[in-house]
């Protein structure tokens, strides 16, 4: 048994491998058009399955910084420290925060984001630069962007921290270049443009406007603190160096990490950019996922500022700080506002509003360490979407098992994201999932749609075998029910739909020396009506002539057939006026068609012998819907519908109650409306039509025929083509000459 299922899985493999490697590179072509277009939400998925894949994986190996400190600017900082003002402090306060670092032993210092000196007297910044004049603690300073800064003159940088400065540098804009600019090689690549984001999404070319003068002397550097969010507002990666046309700049951290590594420049080149002696592994487009592995209270130690200053303060009187020796010792220190409304927040994959600082913190971090998140190159990406959508049309199209669709279909991208956060958490290596998914699933539904095709080749024997006796939707109703058509039936509630060409002789007799042309015609009309009904749903019983007959409801069974006859009817007549048009446009006869609905309980089923047999439905059902057709002429309407049709179908359509009309054979009358629209679709002059009509009505019952034939006259004369208002009318005038009988109940007969 076994080498018999191991030879037809290679008969299968042999036959198939064509077809399977064809479905795998279809798929995979499509996943990467629409990956390289940002189409079909491939790269918001992509998104999605990284920041997930980033929180849940990566926080598992997470530790705690041990060469960053961040000193906080938090609530109960602000309150300690009232007596300066509101916040932002005047920078002399920052003066006195950095000789306190600087007596801990911090190695460096950043201060994430800008001194504003717009907010400073000027004896406050000359206290702050003399603090970082006297302590020669290496200070790091934003600079910020703004749209209507001036372009600094274009400068060749170079990068030296240790050439001598003086006050005069500060005010010669030269110098000011020289100082803000940063020596970038990018071999082969551009550089990002400088763009100021008031919003998330929204981007303004901008210019670097620098610090105060006397700080920016005696800083150690300055660098680049604008937020670098993707496009839907997230912080993920960091491009390290920007361009404003005319000079490079670096970030705040690249600038720190510099002077650290003693690096002149920053080169990129291919996948790796170097600084210093340092190498990093980054993207073809010089920029690198965070390796963020937790937010910004996990990730990194956080001092409160109050607790510098008043460590500064029992220094100052003599007493111990009150600080841990080893917790700045040989640290670098970020300086942030982390209070609610003070600082600004980020969004990251990690979830929430996170402290904008977790951005320099990071890339700082992820320098020291040497390590960023990078993505595989492209190639690799394509060769895991081809080899999984290969794999994938491999094993369903071998295995043939439904459950192992199920499995394969629901299993295919939480596995993919596993792989994912697997290799972000152990390699920092950023596989595109999105995209081999998308592959994977695509050629797994061709997969899924040539087994089915296979499956499917005793129902094309079928269809071929008895097309020339079923209507189609049969067909395929007894193929999915995988059994043959039965001469016996079953009783069901349907809708039967009638129709009749108006006059038809009278048509066909202007064709009578040209028999071909009334055949072209009636087949235009045939194909038109049967073509609105089986939108509708329905299945089309026979054509006896230009006469169509119509189920809905059966063999396909819908709980709404009534309505769905009462649309096939209004489409019937919508598409039989554009014939009309255009038999007119070919100097043809015009044509009307006059329609009959109705719903009963009625026996469905092939009826016929075993030669031949037809779907069709028989009881008095059909003969009403007949009746109520031919019963048109009579009252000059369109479309008659039965009252049970009327009952299921009242809240959806509009009609005109025309008669209470009695069956020959039967006793019992039965009220007939005609369709008008659907619900809310009659025009306000029609509905004005009806309700004279309806009027008229009640007095006829009554009858009362001259006072009756009084509102159909006026109503007439205001829509004179008016069918059953005209037919009534004349009814009226009948009566009015000759009065019914005493005994008559105003009930019509339909035995003509």
């Amino acid at each position: 048994m076994a080498s018999e299922r191991t030879t037809m899985l290679e008969r299968r493999l042999r036959h198939q491998l064509p077809r399977m490697v064809m479905i795998a590179a279809v798929a995979t072509g499509v996943a990467t058009a629409l990956w390289l277009v940002g189409g079909g939400g491939v790269r918001g998925l992509e998104r999605l399955l990284y920041d997930s894949a980033l929180a849940r994986f990566t926080q598992q190996r997470r530790v705690q910084s041990s060469q960053i400190v961040v000193v906080s600017v938090d609530q109960p900082s602000l309150e300690g420290v009232r007596d300066v003002g509101p916040y932002p402090w005047p920078s002399s306060l920052w003066g006195r925060v950095v000789r306190e670092l600087s007596r801990q032993g911090a190695r460096a210092v950043l201060f994430d984001g800008v001194l504003d000196p717009d907010s400073d007297t000027p004896e406050d910044t000359q206290a702050f630069a003399q603090a970082l004049r006297d302590t020669g603690l290496p200070v790091y300073l934003g600079m910020r962007l703004h749209p209507s800064a001036v372009p600094l003159p274009q400068v060749t940088p170079t990068h030296d921290p240790r050439a001598p400065r003086t006050a005069e540098d500060g005010e010669d804009p030269t110098w000011v270049a020289r100082r803000l600019a940063f020596p970038v090689r990018h071999e082969g690549r551009a550089l990002p443009e400088l763009e100021f984001q008031p919003i998330p999404g929204l981007r303004v070319p901008s210019h670097v406007v620098p610090p105060a003068a006397s700080l920016l002397v005696e800083a150690k550097g300055v660098g680049l603190v604008e937020r670098e969010r993707d496009g839907d507002g997230i912080l993920r990666r960091t491009r390290f160096a920007y361009t404003d046309g005319h000079n490079t700049y670096v970030t705040l951290p690249v600038a720190v990490a510099a002077d650290l590594f003693g690096a002149t420049e920053l080169v990129f080149s291919g996948r790796t950019m170097r600084l210093g002696e340092r190498t990093f592994d980054v993207n073809p487009d010089g920029s690198a996922e965070l390796d963020l592995r937790g937010s910004l209270h996990q990730r990194f130690p956080l001092l409160p500022a109050l607790s510098v200053l008043e460590a500064a303060a029992l220094r100052e009187a003599g007493k111990p700080s009150g600080l841990e020796p080893e917790l700045l010792r040989g640290k670098v220190v970020l300086v942030s506002a982390l209070a609610l409304g003070e600082g600004d927040y980020q969004l990251t994959p990690f979830g929430g509003a996170t402290p904008g600082v977790i951005q320099q913190a990071t890339v700082l971090e992820n320098l020291l360490a040497g390590r960023f998140v990078t993505e595989t190159p492209f190639w690799m990406s394509l060769l895991l979407a081809l080899g999984l959508a290969l794999l994938s049309t491999v094993v369903l199209m071998m295995a043939r098992e439904p459950t192992l669709e199920v499995a394969w279909l629901l299993g295919l991208v939480p596995v993919l994201y596993l792989g994912v956060g697997l290799s972000l958490a152990w390699a920092r290596v950023h596989p595109l999932a999105a995209m081999p998914a998308l592959a994977g699933l695509l050629a797994s539904l061709g997969a899924l749609a040539s087994n089915h095709l296979f499956a499917r080749r005793e129902a094309i024997f079928i269809r071929q075998a008895f097309s020339r006796y079923m209507e189609p939707q049969l067909i395929e109703q007894m193929i999915e029910q995988e059994q043959l058509p039965r001469l016996d039936g079953e009783e069901r509630e349907i809708s039967a739909f009638f129709s009749d060409v108006r006059g038809f002789s009278t048509f066909s007799e202007r064709f009578r020396d040209d028999p071909r042309a009334l055949v072209s015609v009636l087949n235009q009309y045939l194909t038109r009506v049967s073509s609105a009904l089986l939108r509708e749903g329905g299945c089309l019983d026979k054509y006896i002539g230009d006469a169509v007959v119509c189920l809905f409801g059966a063999p396909a069974e819908h709980t709404n057939h009534a309505l769905r006859a009462c649309k096939g009817a209004l489409e019937v007549q919508a598409e039989v006026a554009r014939l009309r048009v255009k038999f007119q446009a070919e100097g043809l006869p015009d044509v009307y068609t006059r329609i009959g609905i109705n719903t009963a309980r009625l026996f469905v089923g092939n009826f016929g012998s075993e030669q031949l047999f037809d779907y069709t439905a028989m009881g008095d059902g059909m003969n009403l819907a007949s009746r109520l057709e031919g019963a048109n002429k009579a009252y000059g309407s369109l479309i008659m519908i039965g009252p049970r049709t009327y009952e299921l179908a009242r809240e959806h359509i509009e009609v005109r109650e025309l008669d209470r009309v009695r069956v020959a054979g039967k006793t019992e009358a039965v009220q007939v409306y005609e369709l008008l629209a659907l619900k809310g679709h009659l025009p306000a002059d029609k509905r004005e039509t009806v309700e004279r009509y309806h009027e008229a009505l009640g007095l006829y019952r009554s009858a009362r025929f001259t006072e009756a034939a009084a509102v159909l006259e006026a109503q007439l004369a205001r829509d004179f083509d008016d069918g059953p208002t005209a037919a009534l009318l004349e009814r009226c005038r009948k009566y009015e000459k000759t009065p019914p009988p005493a005994h008559w109940d105003g009930v019509a007969s339909l035995d003509k």
